[in-house]
């Protein structure tokens, strides 16, 4: 079957035509759509269509477009004939997008996509804002692309009911300028805002650093670095913290692997204590590879040894099958609104696949996920390390 035809891919309609979709990595049996009521909402908004456009359409011919947080790719791929410029801090959603636009075929040219490390746009005319879960992150993006606007610049934001505040509004306001909300249709509302060349917002308060607890090993009362969005940006989680005082310790040369880095505690602290081994850092999102980097730089310096990978899990695309002696891991179980056990099942298929033959993959998790059962499953052995009431710590080795 052609991979561009998957079943998953479900069609979007829009006042630019109708589009196959899907998310990343396609997955026949996925029952998640990759476009929601918002999506639809501010794309209707555009045309012209539905109470809050009052009839006018946005001109986009010939304007600089940005789509700043497009979940996969709705928004950029509607929008294809106007050569947007698509923003993004998640691997996935940038694959997912690049895919869409290739499945409804545009020139490969047509969208530029840069991660929210990349350096923004000069001029941005239109500004379409999906409303990403973490505040940090929004507020970050709307410093590094406030100084491209203009006047004119119309700026739309877009989420679902659940994922717009009181604070959200205000960020809009006190970073752009005036703001206001639209009615909520079908459990979706946009955000209009006016920026203001005037207004002084100050600059960026990330990336920020914390100093990590004594107690906790290698670790202990090292310096943290966040930039935003990073998951606990400002504290360290409890299930990272329980890790970390059940750490294995690795041989010289041992290639080791902090999967899902986050900020790059959990290998920072096994570089600490095995000087020896080779760190490589990987996650799907672009903000928190670039936070294990500096993370990891402040506590072992700049020419350590250490590679750092923005990848889906540890897929080919991010290590060589067969090359890893030890994988760490805290795995998410929530994507987006939803609670999912996917990116889990990835991750451990993917450290089975990196891993040597003797290699392990070392866990944390809340014990009520049950992931014993998936990792005796999938490697034929899991060990319980460590429990407390809430987390386990979980090792299989790679037979």
């Amino acid at each position: 079957m052609n991979r561009l035809s998957t079943p998953a891919a479900t069609s979007f309609s829009t006042p630019w035509g109708t589009h196959d979709l899907t998310r990343f990595p396609e997955d026949p049996r996925e029952q998640l759509r990759a476009w929601d009521a918002a999506d639809e909402y501010l794309l209707r908004h555009l045309a012209g269509e539905g109470d809050s456009a009052q009839g006018a359409a946005t001109d986009l011919d010939g304007r600089a477009v940005v789509v700043l947080g497009d979940r996969w790719g709705a928004l950029t791929t509607a929008l294809a004939d106007h050569r947007p410029t698509g923003i993004g801090d998640s691997h996935l959603a940038l694959r997912a997008t690049a895919a869409n636009l290739a499945r409804r075929g545009a020139a490969p040219d047509a969208v530029r996509l840069l991660s929210t490390r990349d350096t923004p746009p000069g001029r941005i005319d239109v500004l379409l804002v999906r409303v990403p879960k973490s505040l940090a992150l929004l507020e970050d993006q709307l410093h590094r692309l406030a100084p491209a606007m203009h006047p004119g610049t119309v700026v739309i934001g877009t989420g679902m009911v659940t994922e717009i505040h009181t604070s959200t509004l205000r960020l809009f306001e006190r970073i752009l300028g005036p703001t206001r909300t639209s009615l909520a249709v079908r459990k979706a509302r946009l955000i209009f805002c006016a920026p203001d060349p005037a207004l002084d917002p100050g600059p960026s308060p990330w990336p920020r650093s914390y100093a990590l607890p004594g107690d906790i090993g290698p670790a202990s009362g090292r310096t943290v670095t966040n930039h935003a969005g990073t998951f606990c940006a400002e504290h360290l989680d409890i299930g990272t913290r329980f890790l970390l005082g059940h750490l294995p310790t690795a041989a010289p040369g041992d290639r080791v692997v902090d999967l899902g880095c986050g900020n790059g505690v959990v290998g920072t602290a096994a570089a600490l204590a095995a000087p020896g081994a080779r760190l490589l850092f990987v996650d799907e999102s672009h903000q928190a590879v670039a936070s294990a980097e500096a993370t990891f730089r402040a506590n072992l310096g700049p020419d350590a040894p250490a590679e750092f990978r923005t990848a889906d899990a540890l897929s080919a695309e991010a290590v060589e099958p067969g090359s890893v002696d030890l994988v760490l891991n805290n795995p998410p179980f929530h994507s987006h609104q939803a609670t999912t056990d996917a990116t889990a099942w990835r991750m451990f298929t993917g450290a089975r696949r990196a891993l040597r033959p003797g290699g392990e993959l070392w866990v944390v998790g809340n014990r009520h996920l049950g992931y014993h059962v998936k990792l005796r499953r999938l490697f034929g052995n899991c060990e319980l390390v460590a429990g407390n009431p809430k987390f386990v710590v979980l090792r299989a080795v790679r037979r």
